[in-house]
């Protein structure tokens, strides 16, 4: 049997980032994953050579002191990516069809109060108001800053009401209240559902900034996988756990694989679905209340998702913002799986070199949840049936005609490419139901991070601290903390940030 001292189960933002940390402490690492090629929805794809993100478009906290900046300089992948910076003018720009009216949003928190304090002059406290409980919200989380790892604080009141509470608090402004919810498309919950603490961790880096890198998530593994080529790592790719062996003392210390192979380990990081992570641990060690804990969790908004290519000239403005369609102010409406009315749409263009010419990809998301498309559950990639195939062809005919009735560009210029529904996602990226964001970050709920009932294994990811990249990235310098040491750890933040 092979041994290692630490394994690494699924190489998304969270696996990679736990995998290089282990590893640059001076462990030998094994990263595993059930997919052909590591990366997750981090990874393009290609349709006759054009690149297509599968799930990551967009992010924050690449600012010069920005929490993501900073945990990639610790890791070491700070100058291996181009950071490509929205429109600092107008880098989300909501058009509220109902209302209509179009708001844009700057970058920075400062411009983010001032443009709405200008464009609900009646409401100039409300904004205030807000602004001031996010930004408090965001500087009081230790999580959110790298140096105060481990830091102990207590939860605050914020944990505890929701957005919709909030907003109602402060003004009686349904578009203003909209305006305030629409970043909740970047982590796919309620208003009503969501704390309003989880609610200003995601946004306040989305305020500031809003960036890309060139290459997409591509650039990112990359990254990654430089790094592991200099250090103790092993990738394993079409390589996920079957079963995991215990010993008297309470550890895990093997585990088995689908080709048969046994590794023996130290501790192992799960940075699967909580439901996957159920599905692979020892039933002898798993309590009822935590098989039902984990039952518990609900799953976040997905997309239908339509890719394509926009001709316009050489338009220089192209995918320099991101451009949202909403029907309606209300968002707990929108973010119900029930709700039936017109979708919101979030469209997501960049320019790309292809074959040593311009093209102009063009993403167009659709909210869409698991639970809807429910008949065809027992289907696969390459195997749906007819009704499957009808109901794909029915909302790109609806996500085209609004395009057209958006921007008149879309009528004859816009190619369609290829689709992806939550089923998609679920087979291609090995997910368990295909969700954009995995678990709920749900009012009183207590998510799925670091210890598991067994002494050895740990759990980080997207759905355990935040959604997104720097969430999945920060849920592992949180668990690797616990696994190396707070002083190690301290001490390679120390080093890495000081140089």
């Amino acid at each position: 049997m092979k041994k290692y001292d630490h394994i690494v189960v699924g190489s998304g933002a969270s696996g990679l980032t736990a995998t290089l940390l282990l590893a640059l402490s001076g462990r030998k690492v094994l990263l595993l994953e059930k997919a052909p090629r590591t990366g997750g929805s981090l990874s393009r794809f290609r349709i006759d050579g054009i690149p297509f993100d599968t799930g990551f478009h967009f992010t924050g906290g690449l600012t010069e002191n920005g929490l993501l900046r900073r945990m990639m300089k610790v890791l070491g992948i700070e100058n291996d990516v181009e950071t490509m910076f929205l429109s600092p003018a107008d880098a989300h720009h909501f058009v509220f069809t109902r209302e209509q009216r179009i708001i844009e949003l700057p970058a920075g928190i400062k411009e983010v109060r001032r443009k709405c304090k200008s464009d609900f002059p009646g409401d100039q406290v409300a904004v205030d108001r807000y602004f001031d409980m996010l930004e408090r919200v965001y500087l009081q989380t230790a999580s959110t800053d790298i140096t105060r790892l481990g830091e102990n604080s207590s939860r605050m009141d914020e944990e505890f009401i929701s957005l919709h509470e909030v907003l109602d608090g402060i003004t009686d402004n349904p578009l203003l209240k909209g305006v305030f919810s629409a970043l909740g498309m970047c982590y796919g919950v309620k208003p009503s559902e969501v704390s309003f603490a989880s609610h200003s961790r995601v946004c306040y880096d989305l305020y500031e900034s809003t960036a890309r890198f060139r290459n997409g998530g591509d650039a990112l593994v990359k990254a990654f996988e430089s790094q592991f080529s200099r250090l103790d790592v092993e990738v394993q790719c079409s390589s996920w756990i079957t079963q995991l062996r215990e010993n008297s003392s309470g550890h895990v210390e093997s585990a088995v694989l689908n080709n048969g192979d046994e590794i023996t380990f130290e501790s192992a990081i799960l940075t699967i679905h909580p439901k996957q992570i159920l599905e692979v641990l020892p039933k002898s060690i798993v309590s009822k209340a935590f098989t039902q804990r984990v039952e518990s969790f609900e799953s976040s908004i997905g997309f239908f998702t339509l890719f394509g290519t926009l001709e316009c000239g050489t338009n220089p403005d192209f995918g320099s913002s991101i451009v949202s369609l909403f029907p309606t102010c209300d968002f707990d409406a929108m973010l119900d799986p029930a709700y039936a009315g017109e979708q919101a749409l979030v469209i997501v263009g960049s320019r790309e070199t292809v074959r040593n010419k311009p093209c102009h990809v063009t993403i167009v998301m659709e909210p869409s949840f698991p639970r809807n498309l429910e008949q065809w559950s027992g289907s696969s990639t390459g195997k749906r049936p007819a009704e499957y195939l009808a109901y794909k062809e029915q909302r790109v005919s609806e996500i085209v005609k609004r395009l057209k009735n958006h921007d008149s560009k879309y009528g004859t210029n816009f190619r369609a490419m290829g689709t992806a529904s939550v089923l998609t996602y679920r087979d291609y990226l090995n997910s368990f139901d295909g969700s954009a964001y995995g678990v709920k970050q749900k009012l009183g709920q207590y998510n799925l991070i670091g210890r598991l009932p067994v002494r050895n294994l740990f759990s980080a990811g997207q759905s355990a601290l935040l959604p997104g990249l720097t969430g999945a990235m920060m849920s592992s310098f949180i668990v690797t903390r616990a696994m190396m040491g707070k002083e190690n750890l301290g001490r390679l933040v120390k080093e890495r940030l000081c140089n």
